[in-house]
């Protein structure tokens, strides 16, 4: 099931499957009857844990929220899923290269571009923070929301700590 809630960066498309949050998809979305080849199902604007992620989205906008308590179940390889793991390591208002990211993963510097694949394979960004990796110059690098949505979710969470 899916609903969609309007924030800052746009309408988000929030979808759970079987009591997990398994998306969050930028507008303009796919087609509404599949998510990465499954189905959608029927949108619920009232399911409780769809309810209660668009409340943590919206703390989080608020500037109310650092750490997102939800049950996820992104679908993807075990290696994307290592490093989804890892994102969630970041901190609010911190950042990571792709290298630091396969550094901690055990990995060597070789491996980071498989780390930017995984990261812009993230089903569930803002939750999954994606946006916090940053390229090893420091600067910003593809994010598949768009840049100009990387550079809000960065600077929402650096004004929030000064």
């Amino acid at each position: 099931m899916w609903t969609v809630i309007d924030s800052p960066v746009g309408e988000l498309r929030l979808v759970e499957l079987d009591g997990h949050l398994t998306a969050i998809e930028f507008s303009p979305f796919r087609d509404a009857t599949a998510n990465r080849g499954r189905p959608l199902g029927v949108r619920r604007d009232d399911a409780p844990l769809l309810v209660e992620t668009a409340r943590q989205l919206r703390a989080y906008f608020a500037r109310d929220l650092k750490e997102f308590d939800l049950p996820l179940a992104p679908s993807g390889s075990t290696f994307q899923q290592q490093v989804w793991h890892e994102l969630r390591r970041i901190g609010y208002g911190e950042t990571a290269t792709y290298g630091e990211v396969a550094h901690r993963l055990g990995r060597t510097n070789a491996a980071s571009r498989a780390v930017g694949l995984a990261n812009g394979s993230n089903p569930i960004p803002i939750v999954v923070p994606c946006h916090r990796v940053i390229g090893a110059n420091g600067t910003l690098t593809g994010y598949a929301g768009g840049l100009e949505r990387k550079q809000l979710l960065l600077g929402l969470e650096q004004d929030a700590l000064f």
